[in-house]
């Protein structure tokens, strides 16, 4: 919703303007008081209109029109003023008078539809309530006609279980919630439960009622009243509360079974749950909501719908397309493939099954279908079928739809970092502040309700716990680009448009390198050139093709544009490779995230005793990497607010004591660290400086050097939840933990601290410990066996650990599933299938997990945003070794596979797939090196215009394990002992 983003910008900007030491001073307070006056009301209308109808009128749509153009109108003219004195070193006030004058006619416009129409705001009465019903003329008759169409095709085995849930020998009265995203099948599911000839039997009364959002409980209660007999003008003329008593008196004694379909809000059961009463006779009620948060307020753990796999959704699709028939040869293959672009959506796989049944069975028809799924759903397919995901965007509030609008931003199938999400999001200024949590925390909120709602998908979650990244349905990634492109809220573009009109865009959205004048045609460089308002470009990369004044967001940029950069004092988000700052960094107060490959950071110019405020960058929470950062106290006051800092040390030759590494203390918000020694430091010096604020949350150290009874310095941190040790963090035979400390750590992580072989712990000094993740100890005798008896412990995960400490977590899993029965423990061991087959057949499969190192067929991990950067290399050679040195870093191997003049492409080590080979010895080992038709490649091309080579991505896909030897040549790792021992 582009008017309330607006808005809440407004807000922003002239909350961070009275903030300003400087700028305050710039505002003419009557005027910012009658504009926050004028906003408020408006935001305050947005809301209550959006919350009180769920749908957009015409009228509302003309009013929102208005109101964003004359928001953005607002921030153009505030932030170009400032922009304006930033530049010139000067401080004048600043006339509100047009922008004022502009509001207050869009609000007299809002009062009057107010008053005359619809009374929407303001002494608003509340409009009669309705509800959507499908409900039986009586007890044995079917909400809607399900047909051979609604079977439940992939859906069988949740058919069966709800079926033992609702005839179960529970007699109490179970209220059974099923939860999903729209379309994908909840209704369909209730719709067979309901229908099926057992349970007709087995309820004397049976009833089905839709509520949705907007709902009355009277008029619910009248529904299913009248599904049991003829509505009477005596019933008419009851109230809620009576018709209520009629209701529980009607049902008492018997066994019902009554269906709350489409259920938006947990008010509702509250209102209408006495009215069920408990005959302890096994009487069921099953309510569908798209909402997990709704879910929890019924008393009863709910049933979860997953989207169906790939087998699953070709039964559907098989289904739909062809009924009883079977799929004709020809077509298999591309069917299979249109199924499984659909992504397990049983809504969107009925749409283009039915879609496909009435079209031409061709290979070349179906093949252009498959092309062009996309263009085909927004023009062909069922409208109603569609509408029914859209709803989920209809009745979102208001402060989350340009929240969810703006998930369109990314690239189809991407895995969404939930955490980049918020800081784009906050940049972009949609969150409207409260006083007790900061931007990020209610952005936080926002990706939890989205996941509630079912409109997000968590993919994986982080070491504290939170959700680290998402992804969203490309049908409703679909549905974000439609609304966006209506209200003007996102602008998509490619090199090869020819865009017109678009100097009034704030957000432009390239899915590719910027376009380069060299390379496209001037159209496009004139069109991005007048978007001189544009407050966000996100990219892949590239040179900045324009100089915009205003921009909040640029995500992605090449070096040669770090100048212009660094005079966008607007902005609030950046991203890029290295960069060498100048001072003028410490003047761009509006910087939240600055997230980088590397940033050498200035000292901070001194202080003219006039305008430098104390703490500068009062916003800057996120400042990652920066190289041999020397944290003076002038420094920490300047980030005061920092929350996560990452600190990489190249130059350690002289004394630690010089970069003030005792200073970070001073940091008192400071809640995530990561510190990386290249060169090893001197420890003593490094014991006399190392010191962490009581505020940190989780601690990365890599190249420390330390003693295991260092840690003392960690142990005490009260707030500590997250400690991963990584390579040579701390060095040394034995760990002695002691009692007392590290009481509140959740997740543990070693890696590669390759002295370690006696670990001498127990329950007690990690006592609420939850993961512990052990990578490269390939010299640890064994787990301590009393780690197991951690109470909330769940998961054990070992890496390219020693045999022996692999069977002690067996040990461990073995001890805690049977003897004390405990069966959330779970254990996790990757090694070679050489090691796997010495622990194949335990008896505890569900618990422990054996990883051997090629992942399973639809698994893969993607690396393209490790290669896909904007760094221009000066020869073949350079791109190559570049290339190497990172694939090594993340443990795998890169090989040239075919040069040419203009290009030089590398692949994986596994990819392609091996001959077999007739040799005379012992067949080799499966190793990391063993190709497995692994899909990764690299291609590196040489400008026509330059001479220089750049990089990019063909597949970033690795379908395998890490490999254990990263650095050495494959085939000292396939040789057996005995073709090592005829070398010699």
């Amino acid at each position: 919703m582009a008017a309330y983003a607006a808005l809440v910008s407004v807000m922003n900007i002239i909350e961070d303007i009275r903030n300003h030491p400087r700028f305050s001073t710039s505002l003419h307070h009557e005027q910012v008081d009658s504009l926050c006056e004028n906003v408020s009301f408006l935001l305050d209308f947005i809301e209550s209109t959006n919350h009180s109808h769920g749908f957009t009128s015409e009228e509302d749509e003309f009013l929102e029109r208005h109101i964003a153009r004359a928001a953005h109108a607002a921030e153009d003219v505030i932030e170009s003023h400032v922009v304006d004195q930033i530049q010139s070193g000067s401080t004048s006030l600043l006339d509100l008078h047009k922008v004022i004058r502009d509001l207050v006619s869009i609000k007299d416009k809002v009062v009057n539809v107010v008053k005359g129409e619809r009374r929407l705001f303001e002494d608003r009465v509340q409009p009669g309530p309705t509800c959507s019903m499908s409900v039986p003329s009586t007890s044995s008759s079917k909400p809607r006609s399900t047909g051979k169409n609604n079977t439940m095709v992939g859906f069988v085995d949740e058919l069966l279980h709800l079926m033992e849930k609702l005839t179960g020998q529970q007699s109490n009265r179970l209220v059974i919630p099923i939860v999903g995203m729209g379309g994908i099948g909840k209704t369909t599911l209730a719709t067979n439960l309901y229908e099926n000839s057992f349970i007709t039997q087995y309820f004397d009364i049976r009833a089905w009622v839709t509520v949705s959002q907007e709902y009355s409980a009277r008029e619910i209660i009248f529904g299913l009243l009248s599904s049991q007999s003829k509505s009477t003008s005596e019933m008419d003329r009851k109230n809620e509360d009576e018709l209520g008593d009629q209701l529980h008196k009607n049902l008492s004694g018997r066994r019902y079974l009554i269906v709350l379909d489409d259920v938006w809000s947990a008010e509702i059961w509250y209102k209408i749950k006495f009215f069920f009463p408990d005959n302890n006779n096994g009487s069921r009620i099953v309510v569908t909501t798209r909402m997990s948060n709704v879910a929890v307020h019924f008393g009863s753990s709910h049933f979860s719908m997953k989207l169906l796999d790939e087998v699953k959704s070709w039964e559907l699709f098989c289904q739909k397309a062809f009924f009883d028939e079977e799929c004709p040869r020809e077509l298999e293959e591309i069917g299979k493939k249109i199924a499984k672009k659909c992504k397990g959506l049983p809504l969107l796989i009925a749409v283009f099954g039915a879609l496909l049944r009435k079209s031409s069975r061709t290979q070349v028809y179906w093949e252009n279908i498959s092309k062009d799924l996309n263009s085909i759903l927004n023009s062909r397919v069922d409208e109603q079928s569609l509408d029914i995901l859209s709803l989920s965007y209809r009745h979102l509030p208001a402060h989350l739809k340009p929240c969810f609008l703006y998930m369109g931003v990314f690239s189809e199938d991407h895995k969404i970092d939930a955490f980049e999400l918020i800081k784009l999001w906050v940049a972009e200024g949609f969150i409207r502040p409260n006083k007790t949590q900061t931007l990020e925390e209610i952005a936080e909120g926002y990706i939890k309700d989205f996941v509630d709602r079912n409109l997000i998908l968590v993919c994986a979650f982080g070491s504290t716990g939170k959700i680290k990244t998402c992804n969203i349905h490309d049908l409703l990634r679909d549905l974000c680009l439609k609304t966006s492109q209506k209200e003007r809220f996102l602008y998509m573009m490619s090199a090869s448009d020819s865009p017109q009109g678009i100097e009034n865009e704030r957000r432009i959205v390239f899915h590719e390198r910027f376009p380069h004048y060299i390379h496209h045609p001037r159209g496009v460089i004139d069109a991005l050139e007048s978007t001189s308002l544009a407050r966000s470009l996100i990219s892949e990369g590239g040179r900045l093709p324009f100089k915009p004044r205003l921009l909040r967001v640029l995500n992605s940029v090449t070096r040669d544009c770090l100048d212009d950069i660094l005079k966008q004092v607007n902005l609030r988000f950046f991203g890029s490779c290295k960069f060498v700052a100048p001072p003028e960094i410490w003047s761009m107060r509006q910087l939240r995230h600055v997230e980088l490959g590397e940033i050498c950071l200035p000292d901070p110019p001194s202080s003219d005793g006039q305008h430098d405020d104390v703490i500068v960058l009062r916003d800057l929470q996120t400042l990652l990497v920066v190289k041999d950062f020397k944290l003076s106290e002038e420094v920490c006051k300047r980030i005061a607010n920092i929350k996560k800092l990452e600190i990489v040390y190249y130059d350690v030759s002289e004394e630690l004591y010089d970069n003030c590494l005792y200073n970070i203390d001073k940091l008192h918000k400071l809640e995530s660290l990561y510190y990386h020694f290249d060169d090893e430091p001197n420890r003593s010096d490094l014991l006399l400086n190392l010191t962490f604020p009581s505020s940190l949350h989780k601690l990365t150290l890599e190249g420390c050097f330390l003693h295991w009874e260092d840690l003392t310095i960690i142990g005490s941190l009260p707030n500590l939840r997250v400690l991963k040790l990584l390579s040579d963090s701390v060095i040394g035979p034995e760990w002695d933990p002691i009692e007392g400390e590290f009481v509140g750590l959740k997740y543990l992580e070693i890696e590669f601290c390759d002295d370690l072989m006696y670990w001498n712990a127990d329950s007690s000094h990690f006592p609420v410990l939850e993961k512990l993740v052990l990578t490269g100890l390939s010299k640890l005798d064994e787990i301590p066996s009393r780690i197991g008896a951690i109470p909330t412990l769940v998961d054990i995960y070992l890496f390219l650990c020693s045999e022996s400490a692999a069977m002690s977590a067996v040990e461990i899993l073995e001890e805690q599933l049977f003897a004390l029965g405990n069966e959330n423990l779970r254990v996790r061991i990757d090694f070679s299938d050489e090691g796997l087959e010495r622990f194949k057949e335990k008896p505890y499969e569900d618990n422990l997990y054996f990883d051997p190192s090629v992942l399973d067929q639809n698994e893969y991990e993607d690396f393209y945003h490790f290669f896909q950067v904007d760094i221009v290399f000066d020869s073949r050679e350079e791109l190559i070794n570049w290339a190497k040195a990172t694939a090594v870093s993340h443990c795998h191997r890169l090989i040239c596979q075919s040069r040419r003049e203009n290009a030089q492409y590398l692949t994986c080590d596994k990819y392609g797939h091996g001959r077999q080979k007739n040799i005379d010895v012992e067949d080799p080992r499966n190793t990391g090196t063993k190709k497995c038709g692994c899909p990764f490649k690299l291609i590196g091309k040489k400008s026509r215009f330059d001479e220089l080579w750049q990089l990019t991505v063909n597949d970033g896909r690795h379908t395998h394990r890490p490999a254990l030897f990263p650095h050495g040549q494959g085939m000292t790792s396939r040789i057996t002992p005995q073709q090592k021992a005829r070398i010699k």
